[in-house]
């Protein structure tokens, strides 16, 4: 598949480490020398702002969704290629899934979690079929993984849609990956259900 934008989950805080902020900052040029456009947050503030800033440093394309409650002066990047403003946190999801190819998470909080996991739900319901990806930096998402595998191990998730998480701990891997990626298919039922 030919990936053209990226919707990116990331916190609004640096983190403790530079590693983080290396690894926004590798995906965001990544992104611009390949004219892969970034959707993001819309936020200047945390690995947001150093994504985006990365990006447009390399004159490549930002597109910022953000809902109007969260519209504040301290937060919005000023200098994006473009905003949108939605009236809803849903409605937010809801243009981003529209416009993107694939979804990548880097270390962020619980806004973080809460994109992917709608993002990977989205695919384990056949609703959507674009690749889901973490950048697994400095093993910030191991336990996150080790969960998924108990999960599958206590009976609560299937191997298979486990397998739609793509993981990598480099941009180029998973970039790779991402490009590479063949979605299930639905079964019958899942699918009848879906085309209603």
């Amino acid at each position: 598949m030919s990936i053209n934008s990226v919707t990116v989950f990331c916190g609004a805080s640096l983190g403790h480490q530079d590693i983080y902020q290396k690894a926004a900052i590798e995906l965001g040029v990544f992104f611009a020398k390949n004219n892969i456009d970034l959707i993001y947050g819309a936020g200047k503030i945390g690995l947001m702002g150093v994504i985006a800033n990365a990006v447009l440093k390399e004159n490549g394309q930002v597109i910022g969704v953000i809902p109007e409650l969260l519209k504040r002066e301290e937060v919005v990047h000023p200098e994006i290629t473009k905003t949108i403003l939605t009236k809803t946190m849903s409605e937010r999801k809801f243009i981003m899934s529209k416009m993107t190819d694939a979804y990548i998470a880097l270390p962020g909080g619980f806004g973080t979690l809460d994109e992917l996991f709608e993002a990977l739900t989205l695919q384990q319901l056949y609703i959507e079929k674009k690749p889901v990806g973490i950048l697994n930096v400095n093993g910030f998402f191991d336990p996150l993984i080790q969960q998924l595998t108990l999960m599958i191990e206590e009976g609560f998730l299937k191997l298979k849609n486990r397998e739609m998480l793509i993981i990598d701990a480099s941009v180029e891997g998973l970039m790779k990956k991402l490009n590479t990626y063949q979605a299930p298919e639905a079964n019958n039922i899942i699918d009848k259900v879906v085309k209603k």
